[in-house]
């Protein structure tokens, strides 16, 4: 009998101590984040920046001890910037790969096609880079919203262009080019929404296809319409034809546009052409705060860019930032599954010290949008990098720029 109960007692020792290491091994298992975006082609140099910025978050974060206990692993996938290719991927990391969360979204269009399959997952997806203003808004006539941004979206950055060209620069006839997809055609009715409400209409609105490598039809319609400046919504390769087509006619006007123009193919392929365009920016690559020095210094010395300049500053801070605020909302939530992490982020307690900003209750459940009008600075090329365009704000870049939701400067954004 006493036999007998030792083997059930060691029986039942045995099968807690599996139970227990049962247990540490699931808790061990890493969180999975999903990373989309163009890694090759025309907007890659947003996308492979963006990328590295994740990396290196997520790396700093599991040197530390990972989140609850556990690593963080990115699921990266090329979605080309094409719409197609982003539903696949979006339907990849949801039902195969069960990833806890998304970051990265470069281009509007393709977030508008994807988003919606986590938004029936209910798993939360961080857009850092897209900038269409509908992208946050696409489900507001849903009881819960999934989809989340820390990009400075497009009914904040075009009347900034706006502002730029009309009131501080006295341009009196401007013209419009935008390319052809979501993010360029959405962006052009935002600039001609917010050049009406200043009484201007454009002299000309032109657009263009990806990988047009001819702007002269649309440019000499411009020139011949008196264009003082040229507002654009585009993404690096054709803003480089836009500056180049300006050089061949010996026409040189200022480019004034979206936060794209501070790409590193439109500064390397426009040349001396891309010189004095201006842009909004959350990040310039300035060592302006100990935050950002870090940040710079690892990105320099992990990937080594060219020229020791970041290929898309902005892509790689918001990336960056954009690991960090679901890693916060995690941590808070003691859980990783989407409806928990959706609900920390809408109610973050602690402030998250980022690259753009310090995010102090950056979203609501009616706000899901981390900036606002008064972060972004204008940024301009010189000497074949982005720099501060303005004195004061070069002066009071080390004081951060935090989320007002009173500033004002945004249009009202469409639902």
């Amino acid at each position: 009998m006493m036999i007998h109960f030792a083997k059930l007692a060691s029986s039942v020792a045995l099968a807690s101590a599996m139970m227990i290491l049962s247990g540490a091994a699931l808790a061990a298992d890493p969180i999975k984040i999903g990373v989309s975006g163009p890694f090759t082609g025309g907007s890659s140099s947003m996308g492979v920046s963006m990328r590295d910025g994740v990396r290196l978050a997520t790396d700093e974060i599991n040197k530390a001890g990972g989140v609850l206990g556990r690593q963080l692993q990115l699921i990266e996938r090329d979605d080309e910037a094409k719409n197609e290719r982003g539903v696949q991927i979006a339907q990849e990391l949801i039902n195969k790969e069960k990833v806890a969360a998304t970051v990265g979204f470069i281009n509007t269009g393709v977030a508008l096609a994807s988003q919606r399959f986590y938004q029936e997952a209910k798993i939360p997806v961080m857009n850092n880079v897209a900038t269409g203003s509908l992208i946050t808004h696409q489900f507001d006539d849903q009881p819960e919203n999934y989809i989340f941004r820390n990009s400075a979206h497009d009914s904040i950055q075009a009347p900034m262009i706006v502002e730029e060209a009309i009131v501080r620069r006295g341009f009196k006839k401007v013209a419009i080019l935008a390319d052809s997809t979501n993010y360029g055609q959405l962006g052009r009715e935002d600039l001609e929404k917010a050049l009406t409400l200043k009484g201007v209409k454009p002299v000309a609105v032109e657009k263009f296809n990806i990988k047009d490598v001819d702007m002269t039809a649309q440019l000499l319609k411009a020139k011949a319409a008196g264009a003082e400046a040229i507002l654009t919504y585009a993404i690096g390769p054709e803003l480089a034809q836009i500056a180049n087509g300006m050089t061949k006619l010996g026409w040189k006007v200022p480019m004034v546009g979206s936060w794209t123009l501070s790409m590193a193919n439109f500064i390397d392929n426009a040349g001396p052409g891309g010189e004095g365009a201006r842009m909004p920016q959350t990040f310039i690559q300035e060592p302006t705060t100990p935050k950002r020095q870090s940040f710079i210094i690892s990105y320099l010395k992990t990937f080594k860019p060219k020229d020791n300049r970041i290929d898309s500053p902005v892509s790689a801070a918001q990336g960056y930032d954009s690991i960090y605020l679901l890693a916060a909302a995690m941590k808070q939530a003691g859980a990783t599954d989407g409806p928990k992490i959706k609900a920390a982020l809408e109610e973050l307690k602690a402030p998250v010290d980022g690259v753009v900003t310090t995010y102090n209750k950056p979203f609501t459940a009616k706000d899901h949008d981390a900036i606002t009008a008064n972060i972004p600075v204008f940024g301009e090329v010189k000497g074949q990098r982005v720099v501060y365009a303005y004195p004061d704000d070069q002066k009071k870049a080390s004081e951060v720029r935090v989320k007002d939701v009173n500033a004002k400067g945004a249009l009202t954004i469409k639902k």
